[in-house]
C-alpha cells in the first residue's frame, strides 16, 4: 500500500515483464494494474481491483483492512474487474458500484451474484461520510460500459483508461514527462483512437469539474494533470499534422526501392515522412505515426495476385484505429499482375480519405515509375498545403 493522499492508497501491481497485451499490443515497459482504496470516516471504497495473476499481491496490500463496503467496477476487462469475485470472498458485504451496462457485462463475464451490484446513473454521488465519490459516465473510452470516479473532496478523478500509460514503475507519480507522454500517446493510439469523437464529448463533460489529480488505471498518477487533458484535446481534435505515415513491406527490394524514392520526393517538399519496415517494426509506434499523420502510403509488393500479408495487416489496423488522415495512397511492385490496389481498398472503408493514384510497376522500378512517383509526392505536397497542414 502506497498513500496517495492521507484518505488514499494505491494498493495496485506492477507487471514488469508483460510484453503483450491482449495477445495484440506491445508493451516494452510493461505496465501496471492500479486499484486505489478511498477510505471515508464511514465507508471504504476499492476502486477497481487487478489482473487475476496479482491477486496475492492485491490482498497483500489490503492487508490490515477490515472493511470494504463497496468496489467500484470502472471497466468490465479483467485487468481491472478480474479479481472482483475473490475481493467479495473476502468482503462478502461490499456491493460492486457499476454503470447498467457493466453490470450486464460483468454478469456474463465473472461469477458475480445479482444482488452484489449497486448501479449508478451519470452523476450519481456516493457518501463514504466525510468523502463523496460522483460517477462520470465515460463510454467508449475505450468500451462502452466505461465511467470514472471523481473524488469531490480531494479532487482527484479516478478515470479508468482515460489517460492511462503502461508503463511499469515503482513511482506513483508521472515525474518524467517525456517519456509518460510517449507511452500515453502509444495507449492512445492503440486503443483510444478508434473512439476520438466521442472522447472529445467526454473531454468537454470534464471541463465541469476542478481536477487537481488524475489516477488512471494503468500508469503513473498526474499531479499536474494539465498536460496530459491538452495532450488529449490534440490527438483528438486537432487537425493532421504536415506528415506522411508509411508503412511497408519489400521482399526483393523494388518495392523499398521506390519507398525510399518517395521518401526523399516527400522531403524535398517540406512534406514529414515516417517508414515503418513491417517485417520489424513495433506495431506501436506505426499507430502513434497514425495519430497525426496528414497522409498514408502503403507500400506492398504483390504476393499470389494479392498484397503481401503484412501490407494486408497494415491496412487492416489503420481501418480498426480510424485516424484523422485524409489521404491515402499505394506504391509497390509485381511480378506478372494482380489486384493489390482492389483488395487493400476494400480493407479501409472505416478511413474518410481521398485515394491519391497509386503508383504500381512491373519489377524493377525505371524512370518512368520513379517520376510518378515524384508526382505523388508532389499531390500530397499540394494537398497538405491547401489543407494548411502545420508540422
Amino acid at each position: 500500500m502506497k498513500e496517495v493522499t492521507d484518505r488514499v492508497a494505491w494498493v495496485g501491481a506492477i507487471d514488469w515483464d508483460r510484453r503483450l497485451f491482449d495477445s495484440l499490443v506491445p508493451l516494452p515497459d510493461g505496465t501496471t494494474y492500479n486499484a486505489y482504496l478511498v477510505r471515508g470516516s464511514e465507508k471504504t471504497a476499492l476502486l477497481d481491483t487487478v489482473d487475476p495473476h496479482f491477486s496475492d499481491t492485491l490482498f497483500s496490500a489490503l492487508d490490515g483492512v477490515s472493511q470494504i463496503d463497496y468496489v467500484v467496477s470502472h471497466h468490465a476487462e479483467q485487468d481491472h474487474s478480474g479479481t472482483i469475485p475473490l475481493i467479495l470472498s473476502r468482503f462478502p458485504k461490499a456491493k460492486v458500484v457499476v454503470t447498467a451496462k457493466a453490470k450486464r457485462m460483468l454478469m456474463d463475464l465473472l461469477p458475480i451474484p445479482e444482488e452484489a451490484f449497486l448501479v449508478v446513473a451519470d452523476g450519481d454521488s456516493l457518501s463514504l461520510g466525510d468523502r463523496t465519490l460522483t460517477f462520470i459516465h465515460t463510454p467508449w473510452v475505450h468500451w462502452p460500459e466505461t465511467m470514472s470516479s471523481y473524488l469531490v473532496e480531494e479532487k482527484i478523478l479516478f478515470s479508468c483508461d482515460f489517460f492511462g500509460s503502461h508503463i511499469a514503475s515503482s513511482d506513483l507519480l508521472a515525474t518524467d514527462r517525456c517519456r509518460v507522454h510517449e507511452a500515453a500517446k502509444r495507449y492512445f493510439a492503440e486503443i483510444m483512437m478508434p473512439f476520438r469523437s466521442i472522447i472529445a464529448k467526454n473531454l468537454d463533460k470534464l471541463s465541469n469539474y476542478d481536477i487537481r489529480m488524475i489516477a488512471p488505471s494503468h500508469g503513473q498518477i498526474y499531479d499536474q494533470p494539465g498536460w496530459i487533458v491538452d495532450s488529449y484535446r490534440e490527438w483528438v481534435s486537432a487537425a493532421p499534422r504536415n506528415l506522411v505515415t508509411l508503412p511497408f513491406v519489400s521482399m526483393h527490394g523494388s518495392t523499398r526501392i521506390m519507398v525510399d524514392h518517395l521518401a526523399s520526393a516527400l522531403s524535398k517538399r517540406k512534406v514529414g515522412v515516417e517508414l515503418f519496415n513491417l517485417s520489424v517494426t513495433d506495431i506501436g509506434k506505426l499507430a502513434m505515426s497514425l495519430v497525426d499523420a496528414g497522409s498514408i502510403v502503403l507500400g506492398a509488393p504483390t504476393v499470389l495476385a494479392g498484397p503481401h500479408p503484412l501490407a494486408a495487416y497494415a491496412a487492416f489496423l489503420a481501418n480498426a484505429l480510424r485516424p484523422k488522415a485524409q489521404f491515402l495512397s499505394i506504391v509497390g511492385s509485381y511480378g506478372w499482375g494482380g489486384k493489390t490496389v482492389d483488395i487493400l481498398a476494400g480493407m479501409i472503408p472505416n478511413l474518410k480519405v481521398e485515394v491519391l493514384a497509386p503508383v504500381l510497376c512491373k519489377g524493377l522500378p525505371k524512370k518512368d515509375t520513379l517520376a510518378a512517383l515524384d508526382g505523388l509526392a508532389e499531390s500530397i505536397a499540394l494537398k497538405h498545403r491547401e489543407n494548411r497542414y502545420g508540422n
